[in-house]
């Protein structure tokens, strides 16, 4: 068995679904993978797969996706062309036109039809075109949490039987860190000494807006306290900016920007509070790395993040700024609570590994294939 896996958003981007496809590249097996990526003008290998087998094309991101979509619409197959092997599994929502060759689609949510407010008019309009026949198209689906898979099943109408949950995991690197690595990062990046953490690309669904104005409730009593934001300016941002502003926070709220993976362990080690404040999300990967970290985590009790988070986080609804500042509070105030939440997260997160994803990611493979 051959499997060419698409790992295209790891060579192109560092976001959620550049994480997914780098890790389950790393955790299949060496003997049986290739990779192949439509490389961008500003895409690069990560160095993590230079092991790996690998073939590329070379196209603009939309250029790429548009003619991915009309092959599809006309039926053309590009079997030839691409050359996979004996299975092609796509990461992202972009499903290559193969006519000959059995296709696994990794779907991780479907905000755009839930939320279509939160992203931008062409991305949705290209999403809520192409995704459906992706899906149908697709010879299985694999998803990042039964919350995702009930979305397939309620959209698309697709057969249950035709999607496999399979949850992600925190990379292995994420794990408690030794005081004076915390402390090495925390002044590379002048973070403060106290600060709540929040980790994702800044866009609308991450309802970072009621995190700033819950955060601004907070200082109040607590002037010291400092939020820091780590992530890429993403896309509708103005939401946040305004937030900043109208409260009164722009000092006190960090804005690193993009951390690189070798030291985002010891920057959540060294937060009092990880949150996750998102409205919706297909699974809630800051969740568990903050768990692996052995840092407390507040997140959304919506969607997917009560289904990953367990009763390891202290949950509260994302539409309620007031029980956002209040959950951060009872945290924040609390060093006893502070170590149950550390406990369990870490007995939590150690559920899930690349491992696990690995082994029944190939399980399905070998079903198709049987």
């Amino acid at each position: 068995m051959r499997i060419t896996l698409d790992v295209s958003p790891a060579v192109n981007g560092k976001a959620g679904l550049g994480r997914y496809a780098e890790s389950l590249a790393a955790a299949l097996p060496s003997d049986r993978l290739e990779l192949f990526a439509n490389v961008t003008p500003s895409g690069r290998w990560p160095a993590s797969l230079d092991y790996l087998p690998r073939r590329a094309v070379r196209a603009g991101y939309k250029p790429w996706r548009m003619a991915v979509l009309l092959a599809q619409m006309a039926g053309i197959g590009w079997d030839r062309w691409i050359a996979p092997g004996d299975l092609f599994h796509a990461t992202e929502h972009l499903l290559l036109p193969l006519r000959h060759t059995p296709t696994v689609l990794t779907v991780h949510d479907l905000i755009f039809r839930r939320y279509p407010e939160h992203h931008k008019r062409l991305n949705y309009w290209y999403l809520n075109l192409a995704m459906p026949l992706y899906v149908r198209r697709a010879d299985h689906i694999i998803t990042i949490s039964e919350h995702s898979k009930r979305d397939l099943i309620d959209l698309y109408g697709l057969a249950a039987a035709k999607i496999s949950v399979i949850y992600e995991a925190a990379a292995p690197h994420f794990c408690p860190q030794p005081p004076d690595r915390v402390e090495a990062v925390r002044r590379a990046y002048r973070l403060p000494e106290r600060y709540i953490l929040t980790v994702g690309t800044i866009e609308p669904r991450k309802n970072l807006d009621r995190l700033v104005a819950a955060f601004a409730q907070l200082r109040r009593t607590d002037p010291d306290l400092r939020l820091v934001v780590v992530g890429a300016e993403g896309w509708l941002t103005e939401g946040f900016h305004r937030a900043v502003a109208d409260h009164a926070q722009a000092e006190a709220v960090i804005r690193p920007g993009y951390i690189p993976d070798a030291d985002l362990p010891a920057v959540y080690a060294g937060a009092q509070v990880a949150v996750t404040a998102s409205l919706v999300e297909g699974f809630g990967l800051p969740v568990l790395e903050a768990m692996a970290c052995g840092t407390p985590v507040a997140c959304s009790e919506t969607t997917s993040l009560g289904e990953i988070a367990g009763d390891a986080a202290h949950t509260f609804d994302p539409a309620d700024t007031q029980a956002i500042a209040a959950a951060l509070q009872t945290i924040l105030g609390d060093a006893d609570y502070r170590t149950v939440l550390r406990e369990r997260g870490l007995r939590h997160a150690a559920r899930f590994s690349w491992a696990r994803t690995a082994e029944q990611t190939l399980a399905v493979y070998k079903e198709i294939l049987r």
